[in-house]
């Protein structure tokens, strides 16, 4: 394995989370008895260029060309989108004949503002069923994967864009170079790049291994980050630091001929991660421990639970609750069954620990003692949601970073 930024060849061992399968591999009722195709889950680190990553052993074509995934199911990250349009708007100086191209546009969720602005726009998604659902939202969306030739001809067609936005999925292409080749070609010569990925930062600081998955190839640093867009004539601008996905960062970046002096919030972005470690290798080493710690304390309270007899069960199904339930090796003996919002998954089992996904109706009809919140990172928004279990006493518990039990008939947290 060669670091797929730099091609150095000085890859060190960070976390191994064993072999799990794909996490968005839902299975059925009929696949149950079937065996299920594992993939080594081993963050790597390059010595030389520093950027995180996982051998590419899945294509993004198994990953994403059907997916299970629609960004409309959270209420809370259509809101973000909103604002995050209405501030981009204002930083690039969009007008009525600006052009604006998303990639991984999912259903729409973003362009669906800039459509109700008027701005022209384009969404490139390469799941076909989510890019039906963005366009019976009246969001236009080409139904590709992003590569240098599609990017060309998304150019040649409608003409350079005058901000493109790419907010999680710089993580998920094993051909960094030439997607970030092509983001540039996207891009007008003096337009706007915007880029929403989580923070290495917080994945090794806090202990996040969760985020770790087949579907995510790199995670980055301020740094790694700079260093992987200059690789398509690209150079950072700004930076903005998030709360989204449990700690992100909002690259802002321009093409390097008209980009200027980086903002003093990349500077002290940049001297936050050194004082951290992160711009050595030595820095990355505390996390396997933290991970270790975060499972054992997890496991001692679903065990907890079960000796005194409670109903567990457990609420959403991200790709982030895979990794956490197959490292954890946590089944239907410590989690009966979780519920999710996207229909799709209803009727189906987790990938590897095969627990049923039920539609979250059922938690008013079992009254479960404790529910386990996997997407821990929506903490506010998912409290609101489950605000009304209260009527019996049910605990919600959110695993990471570290374990908090929130008691909600008594507004405490432990």
């Amino acid at each position: 394995m060669t670091c797929r930024l730099c091609g150095s060849n000085q890859l060190h061992s960070v976390l191994d989370l064993g072999a799990t399968p794909p996490c968005a591999k839902f299975l059925t009722a009929d696949e149950l008895d079937l065996p299920e195709q594992t993939y080594p889950l081993h963050l790597r680190l390059c010595q030389d260029c520093l950027l995180l990553q996982i051998p590419a052993l899945i294509t993004p074509e198994e990953n994403f060309t059907d997916y299970s995934y629609y960004s409309s199911f959270s209420g809370s990250w259509v809101e973000h989108a909103r604002r995050y349009v209405s501030d981009a708007t204002e930083r690039a100086g969009l007008q009525q004949d600006s052009f604006v191209v998303e990639v991984a546009s999912n259903d729409g969720y973003l362009l669906q503002h800039v459509v109700a602005a008027g701005i022209g726009c384009l969404g490139i998604e390469p799941s076909v069923n989510v890019g039906a659902a963005a366009r019976e939202r009246g969001v236009p969306t080409l139904s590709a994967f992003l590569d240098e030739k599609v990017a060309a001809g998304v150019r040649a067609e409608h003409g350079p864009a005058d901000l493109v936005v790419a907010n999680n999925v710089y993580a998920h292409i094993p051909d960094l170079v030439g997607f970030t080749r092509a983001l540039r070609t996207l891009l007008a010569d003096d337009g706007w790049l915007s880029i929403e990925v989580h923070h290495a930062m917080n994945l090794v600081a806090l202990g996040q291994f969760d985020t770790v998955y087949h579907e995510h190839f790199q995670y980055y640093t301020v740094l790694s980050a700079m260093r992987a867009l200059a690789s398509g004539g690209l150079s950072v601008v700004d930076v903005e630091m998030l709360s989204t996905h449990g700690g992100s960062i909002r690259l802002w970046a321009r093409p390097t001929e008209i980009a200027g002096a980086p903002s003093a919030r990349v500077d002290e972005v940049l001297r936050s991660e050194a004082e951290a470690g992160l711009h050595h290798v030595d820095g990355y080493l505390g996390l396997r421990p933290r991970t270790e710690a975060i499972r054992a304390e997890l496991l001692r309270f679903l065990l907890d639970c079960r000796a005194r007899g409670e109903r567990v069960i457990g609420y959403g199904a991200p790709g982030k609750g895979s990794t956490l339930l197959n490292y954890c090796g946590i089944r239907t003996d410590l989690i009966e069954y979780t519920v999710d919002r996207n229909p799709y998954k209803h009727g189906r089992f987790t990938p590897g620990t095969r627990i049923p996904v039920l539609d979250p109706a059922q938690i008013d009809k079992d009254r479960p003692d404790v529910i386990v919140v996997l997407p821990w990172n929506l903490r506010t928004e998912i409290t609101d949601q489950l605000a009304h279990t209260a009527e019996w006493g049910a605990r919600l518990v959110f695993p990471l970073p570290t374990l908090t039990v929130v008691d909600l008939t008594e507004g405490t947290w432990q």
